[in-house]
């Protein structure tokens, strides 16, 4: 087995899944839970698994620590100060709850190119992919005076630290469909990657 990376992994799971009308880190792809999918591969890439949630109930059963929004009802951006906060690492790579396909290979890539930067971030033709990046703790305090200033878009973050862009034709040799960036928002995404399930291996 390949060494860990002193790394934190933190996964989202605050959202209110209004739109799915269940908790979508338990939405089962191929008879897997989402969380246990991305948690199977952040086992063998982290040292340290992290879930921020505000449902730690549901979580019980997951080798992961388990924190609530210092934050709460910030979205994204003030769950992931959360996972910063609590990470015992300079850098960690964060995705939502809802990611089922994510690429080790892809990961370990943005990885390489942390030295130096506050932020790597994927950006597709689509545009750019927070949730699926890696963020140091010396975005803490600019992520606190966002949240301070009622502001909770993670690409604010931006403008503020020192950032690398990782460009599509960078990783498109390790995922050439872009199915690390696929999420499940709704039934309809879900009966999508259900329909699509045979392609997606």
């Amino acid at each position: 087995m390949k060494k860990r990376n002193d790394l934190t992994g933190i996964i989202l799971s605050g959202g209110k899944s209004a739109r799915m009308g269940k908790n979508k880190a338990f939405i089962e792809i191929e008879g897997t839970p989402i969380v246990d999918r991305i948690h199977g591969l952040f086992k063998d890439l982290f040292k340290e698994i992290i879930i921020v949630t505000n449902q730690k109930e549901l979580f019980t059963n997951v080798d992961a620590k388990i924190y609530i929004d210092i934050f709460p009802n910030r979205g994204v951006l003030g769950g992931l100060y959360t996972g910063l906060f609590f990470s015992s690492f300079e850098h960690s790579f964060c995705v939502a709850c809802d990611m089922p396909f994510l690429k080790r290979s892809v990961i370990e890539f943005l990885i390489s190119k942390r030295s130096n930067f506050d932020v790597v971030v994927p950006m597709t033709k689509d545009g750019l992919e927070p949730l699926h990046a890696i963020y140091s703790k010396r975005c803490l305090e600019p992520i606190r005076r966002l949240l301070e200033q009622g502001r909770s878009k993670v690409i604010d973050l931006y403008a503020m630290v020192k950032v690398k862009t990782i460009e599509e034709h960078e990783f498109f040799g390790m995922d050439p469909k872009k199915e690390s960036f696929i999420n499940v928002n709704t039934p309809e995404d879900l009966l999508s990657i259900k329909k699509k399930s045979s392609l997606l291996k």
